[in-house]
Formats: C-alpha cells, sequence, structure tokens
C-alpha cells in the first residue's frame, strides 16, 4: 500500500480532533471505515501511528514525525488546489465562496447575497465543524465563514482573519416532545428535565463540553446520547430524549421549543472573513436573515417580549 493525499489528510484529520469519530465526521466518512483505513495505515508502515483511550486519539511518537512530514505536504497541494481554482475563477467570473455552520439564517442570507451579487458564482459548504470552517478560509478555501462559537469553549481562530460578532449571546432553547410535562410551560427550568437524556452531537466543535459545563453547574449528570440532531429528532418527538436547539427552531406538531429559564446555554455568532475580503455588505445581509429567521419562531419572538436582547440585528425587534 502507498500512502495517498487521502491518507494523510486521514491522519491530520485524527490529529487535530482528537477522535475518530469527530475526524470522520469532518472527512464525510463512517467512522468504522476511518477506523479501517488507519489500521491498513499503521499496517502499511509497520508500527501504530495513535494510541487509542478512553480520551481519544494520540499521536505516538512515530505518529508525530509523520504528521511533521505530511502536514507540509498538505499545505503545498492545498495551496496548488487553491492557486489553480482561483485563476480559473478569475477567467470565469466573480465568485464567493461561503461556509456556515448550521443555521435557520443560511437560506435568507444566500438569496440575498444572490440578489446583491448579481452574477457573482456563489458557493456553498455546511460542515459541523467551526474551526474547520476557520481554517478553510485561513487556508484560502473559503471567503466567508459564518460559525457559532459555544459559551466556555473559544474557537481556534487562525490569525489574521476579519471578525464580525452578529449575535454576542444567542441563548439556546431546548426541544422536547409535544406531550412532555415540561412543555406546558413558557419557560422550562433545567431541574424539570434532570432525569430526561439529553441528546448532543459531539462533532460540533464545543457542543459537549458546553453543555457538561452547564449540567454540572446546576449539579445534574442525566443520561446523554450521542448522535446528529437529525437523528436525534425523531427520538425526541418520541419522548425519548430532549437536546439544546437554536432559538431560530421553528415548533413542530410532534416537537415543542421553549427557552430555558435564565438562558444558561449560550453562542456567540461570528461572521469571519479572508484577508481582503469585504465585509460589509455580506454581515448586513446576514443581520437582516437571521433577524427574518428570528422573527419566523414564535418562542424567540416570545423570548424578546419578556425582554431578551441578544445582538445588533435584532435591536429593532
Amino acid at each position: 500500500m502507498e500512502l495517498e493525499v487521502r491518507h494523510l489528510r486521514a491522519l491530520c484529520a485524527i490529529a487535530d480532533h482528537g477522535s475518530l469519530h469527530k475526524a470522520a465526521r469532518q472527512l464525510g466518512v463512517s467512522q468504522p471505515s476511518l477506523t479501517t483505513q488507519l489500521r491498513r495505515i499503521e499496517n502499511a508502515l509497520g508500527a501504530e501511528l495513535f494510541s487509542r483511550g478512553r480520551t481519544g486519539c494520540d499521536p505516538t511518537p512515530l505518529g508525530r514525525a509523520v504528521l511533521s512530514r505530511a502536514r507540509p505536504l498538505l499545505a503545498g497541494m492545498t495551496a496548488l488546489i487553491t492557486e489553480t481554482r482561483a485563476a480559473a475563477g478569475r477567467a470565469a467570473g466573480p465568485a464567493l465562496r461561503v461556509g456556515s455552520t448550521a443555521s435557520r439564517a443560511l437560506p435568507g442570507w444566500l438569496r440575498r447575497l444572490r440578489q446583491d451579487l448579481p452574477g457573482t458564482d456563489i458557493g456553498l459548504r455546511v460542515d459541523v465543524s467551526a474551526n474547520g470552517l476557520l481554517r478553510a478560509v485561513a487556508a484560502g478555501q473559503l471567503d466567508l465563514a459564518f460559525v457559532h462559537e459555544v459559551e466556555g469553549c473559544p474557537l481556534r481562530v487562525p490569525d489574521g482573519l476579519q471578525r464580525r460578532v452578529l449575535v454576542e449571546r444567542e441563548p439556546q432553547f431546548i426541544s422536547l416532545a409535544r406531550d412532555h410535562p415540561a412543555a406546558r410551560q413558557e419557560v422550562v427550568d433545567l431541574t424539570d428535565l434532570a432525569h430526561d437524556r439529553w441528546a448532543v452531537d459531539p462533532a460540533v466543535d464545543g457542543e459537549w463540553d458546553g453543555l457538561r459545563r452547564v449540567l454540572g453547574a446546576a449539579g445534574l449528570d442525566p443520561p446523554v446520547l450521542h448522535a446528529d440532531y437529525h437523528t436525534a429528532a425523531s427520538l425526541i418527538a418520541l419522548g425519548e430524549a430532549v437536546a439544546p436547539c437554536q432559538p431560530t427552531s421553528v415548533p413542530r406538531e410532534d416537537m415543542a421549543v421553549r427557552p430555558l429559564r435564565g438562558d444558561p446555554l449560550a453562542v456567540r455568532l461570528l461572521l469571519h472573513a479572508a484577508p481582503g475580503v469585504p465585509l460589509d455588505r455580506p454581515y448586513a445581509e446576514l443581520a437582516a436573515a437571521y433577524r427574518e429567521a428570528a422573527l419566523r419562531a414564535a418562542p424567540y419572538r416570545q423570548w424578546f417580549g419578556r425582554g431578551g436582547t441578544a445582538g445588533p440585528c435584532m435591536m429593532a425587534v
């Protein structure tokens, strides 16, 4: 077996995330597939590159040596691809490459950007990893990245990126079954959910650490289900779990969305851009799209009506 660029990329992803599960999510493959790939690489080299433990994957001394050679090779390949695409883009016409973590403001933002920039080829990359999107901006693969930063879990922002704060502190609400006893209340206490299973996606940067910190501060240690939120939604509707959710989430017939008393869970919404990329207009369009999404969500509108504040883009609510 000969090492290829995809193998080097897999090794770097595992090292960056310290977890096969998170690395697999970033690479867009299944965890068993990535585990098999790592085993084949190690067999080809004749030694372990990572030690596996309960806390994740750590590079062995040999692994660190391999990574020290792999990273410059990947950086060079990335630069080659970026420069080639940029040259092709200049020949084809203007382009704007946008990245985002999951957000209900995203469709409206894209619609406004397309109206604002007719003739511009607007590309989109959605990723669960805010840190991965920021690295893509720094590497020249994206022009803009709209990301969220979990409170208490700072993002690793590469040097040189521009930044605008869209929402300084966006409260995270809770999604629960429509017939859950706590759904009868306008505002839910954490203690009302002490005996529920909490669903959390560990591949989202800071999500599990932030939730664990808040639950621990409240003296709670509920059972936790690690799953992506699309999978968890059906379990929530059946009353098998509860989960944090964005306040812009729109309630469903089988699922309620409620604010948590005191807003213990929160994120900061940020727009980052590569050096030299004009930021004023994309930021203004994003703020308008976010406000539109917030006004569509009745629980969020009611939260503002009770005196909640989120950021400059919501000042007119």
